[in-house]
């Protein structure tokens, strides 16, 4: 952990290097002012003398990754300036475990194209964003721009965890001990039914009706614990309609782990069809 981290609200000023920016300091800038709005953030090629704020990327402090004895992740990925930050600071917007989440899949490889390893396309958007060398753009306004499409990803990032947190808690609410749950809504489940005896989640559909979704063995997985007849799968309503009687069932995944039906009714249908096609087989 970085020994530098100090109450991001009180730091009135931030400093980070200037010329061509890239998806490493964008980030990290994005990010501190997420945590702290008003914060004033300074480009340059040499800290300030005095200067009382938060440097990184820059400067060889606790918020840099260009001296030599640069800090490097247990997996082998460096830090960069957006990971060092993202550890110091991320849990004053997730919980401790989404943090480390986001951290092995979305900042890590942040850090691992600034650090001279894979690039990716969002680490190469930004730098795209740099002024050309023959463009009137004022660098100053792309590196803000850049800053502020960085913002966006990071607040779907974190809206998208606190969401699935939320939806966590209501699927737990709703486990009755039977071995299918009910839902009113979409939302995740897959982590929440982890370890339970759960073999089918229904839900309304966005399309209309009901969908009946077949669980898999654990969530790392697409085994599923009870798949779909395969005689079932790829038919057309009518043909599903012929071979199960269920009226309104519309649709089999060819996969095999999702189905759709037109009301409650026929999605209890179709999981008791289920459940004895299996039973019949041993």
């Amino acid at each position: 952990m970085n020994t530098e981290t100090r109450n991001i609200k009180d730091i009135k000023y931030g400093f980070v290097h200037g010329g061509n920016f890239h998806a490493d300091d964008v980030f990290a800038t994005a990010l501190l002012k997420l945590l702290n709005p008003t914060i004033l953030i300074q480009r340059g090629f040499q800290i300030p003398e005095g200067f009382d704020g938060i440097a990184y990327d820059i400067g060889y402090g606790g918020f840099d990754h260009h001296q030599k004895d640069k800090r490097v992740r247990d997996n082998g990925i460096p830090y960069a300036a957006f990971g060092l930050l993202w550890e110091a600071y991320g849990c004053e917007l997730l919980n401790p475990e989404d943090v480390k989440d986001m951290d092995e899949k979305f900042v890590q490889m942040i850090d691992l194209a600034d650090n001279g390893g894979e690039p990716n396309p969002i680490s190469e958007i930004i730098s795209m964003m740099n002024p050309n060398w023959d463009e009137n753009l004022y660098a100053e306004a792309a590196f803000y721009s850049a800053v502020e499409f960085a913002t966006s990803i990071l607040v779907r990032y974190i809206e998208r965890y606190n969401s699935k947190r939320r939806a966590y808690e209501l699927v737990k609410d709703n486990l009755d001990g039977s071995k299918v749950l009910r839902l009113p809504t979409y939302m995740p489940w897959k982590d929440a039914v982890e370890g339970e005896d759960i073999l089918f989640v229904v839900y309304p559909s966005n399309r209309g009706g009901y969908n009946v979704q077949a669980v898999p063995k654990n969530k790392n997985t697409v085994d599923l614990k009870l798949e779909f007849p395969r005689a079932w799968r790829g038919l057309t309503p009518n043909e599903l309609k012929d071979i199960t009687g269920i009226e309104t069932f519309t649709f089999c995944h060819p996969s095999g782990f999702l189905c759709g039906v037109g009301n409650i009714e026929d999605a209890d249908k179709l999981i008791h069809f289920t459940v004895a096609y299996y039973d019949e087989r041993g």
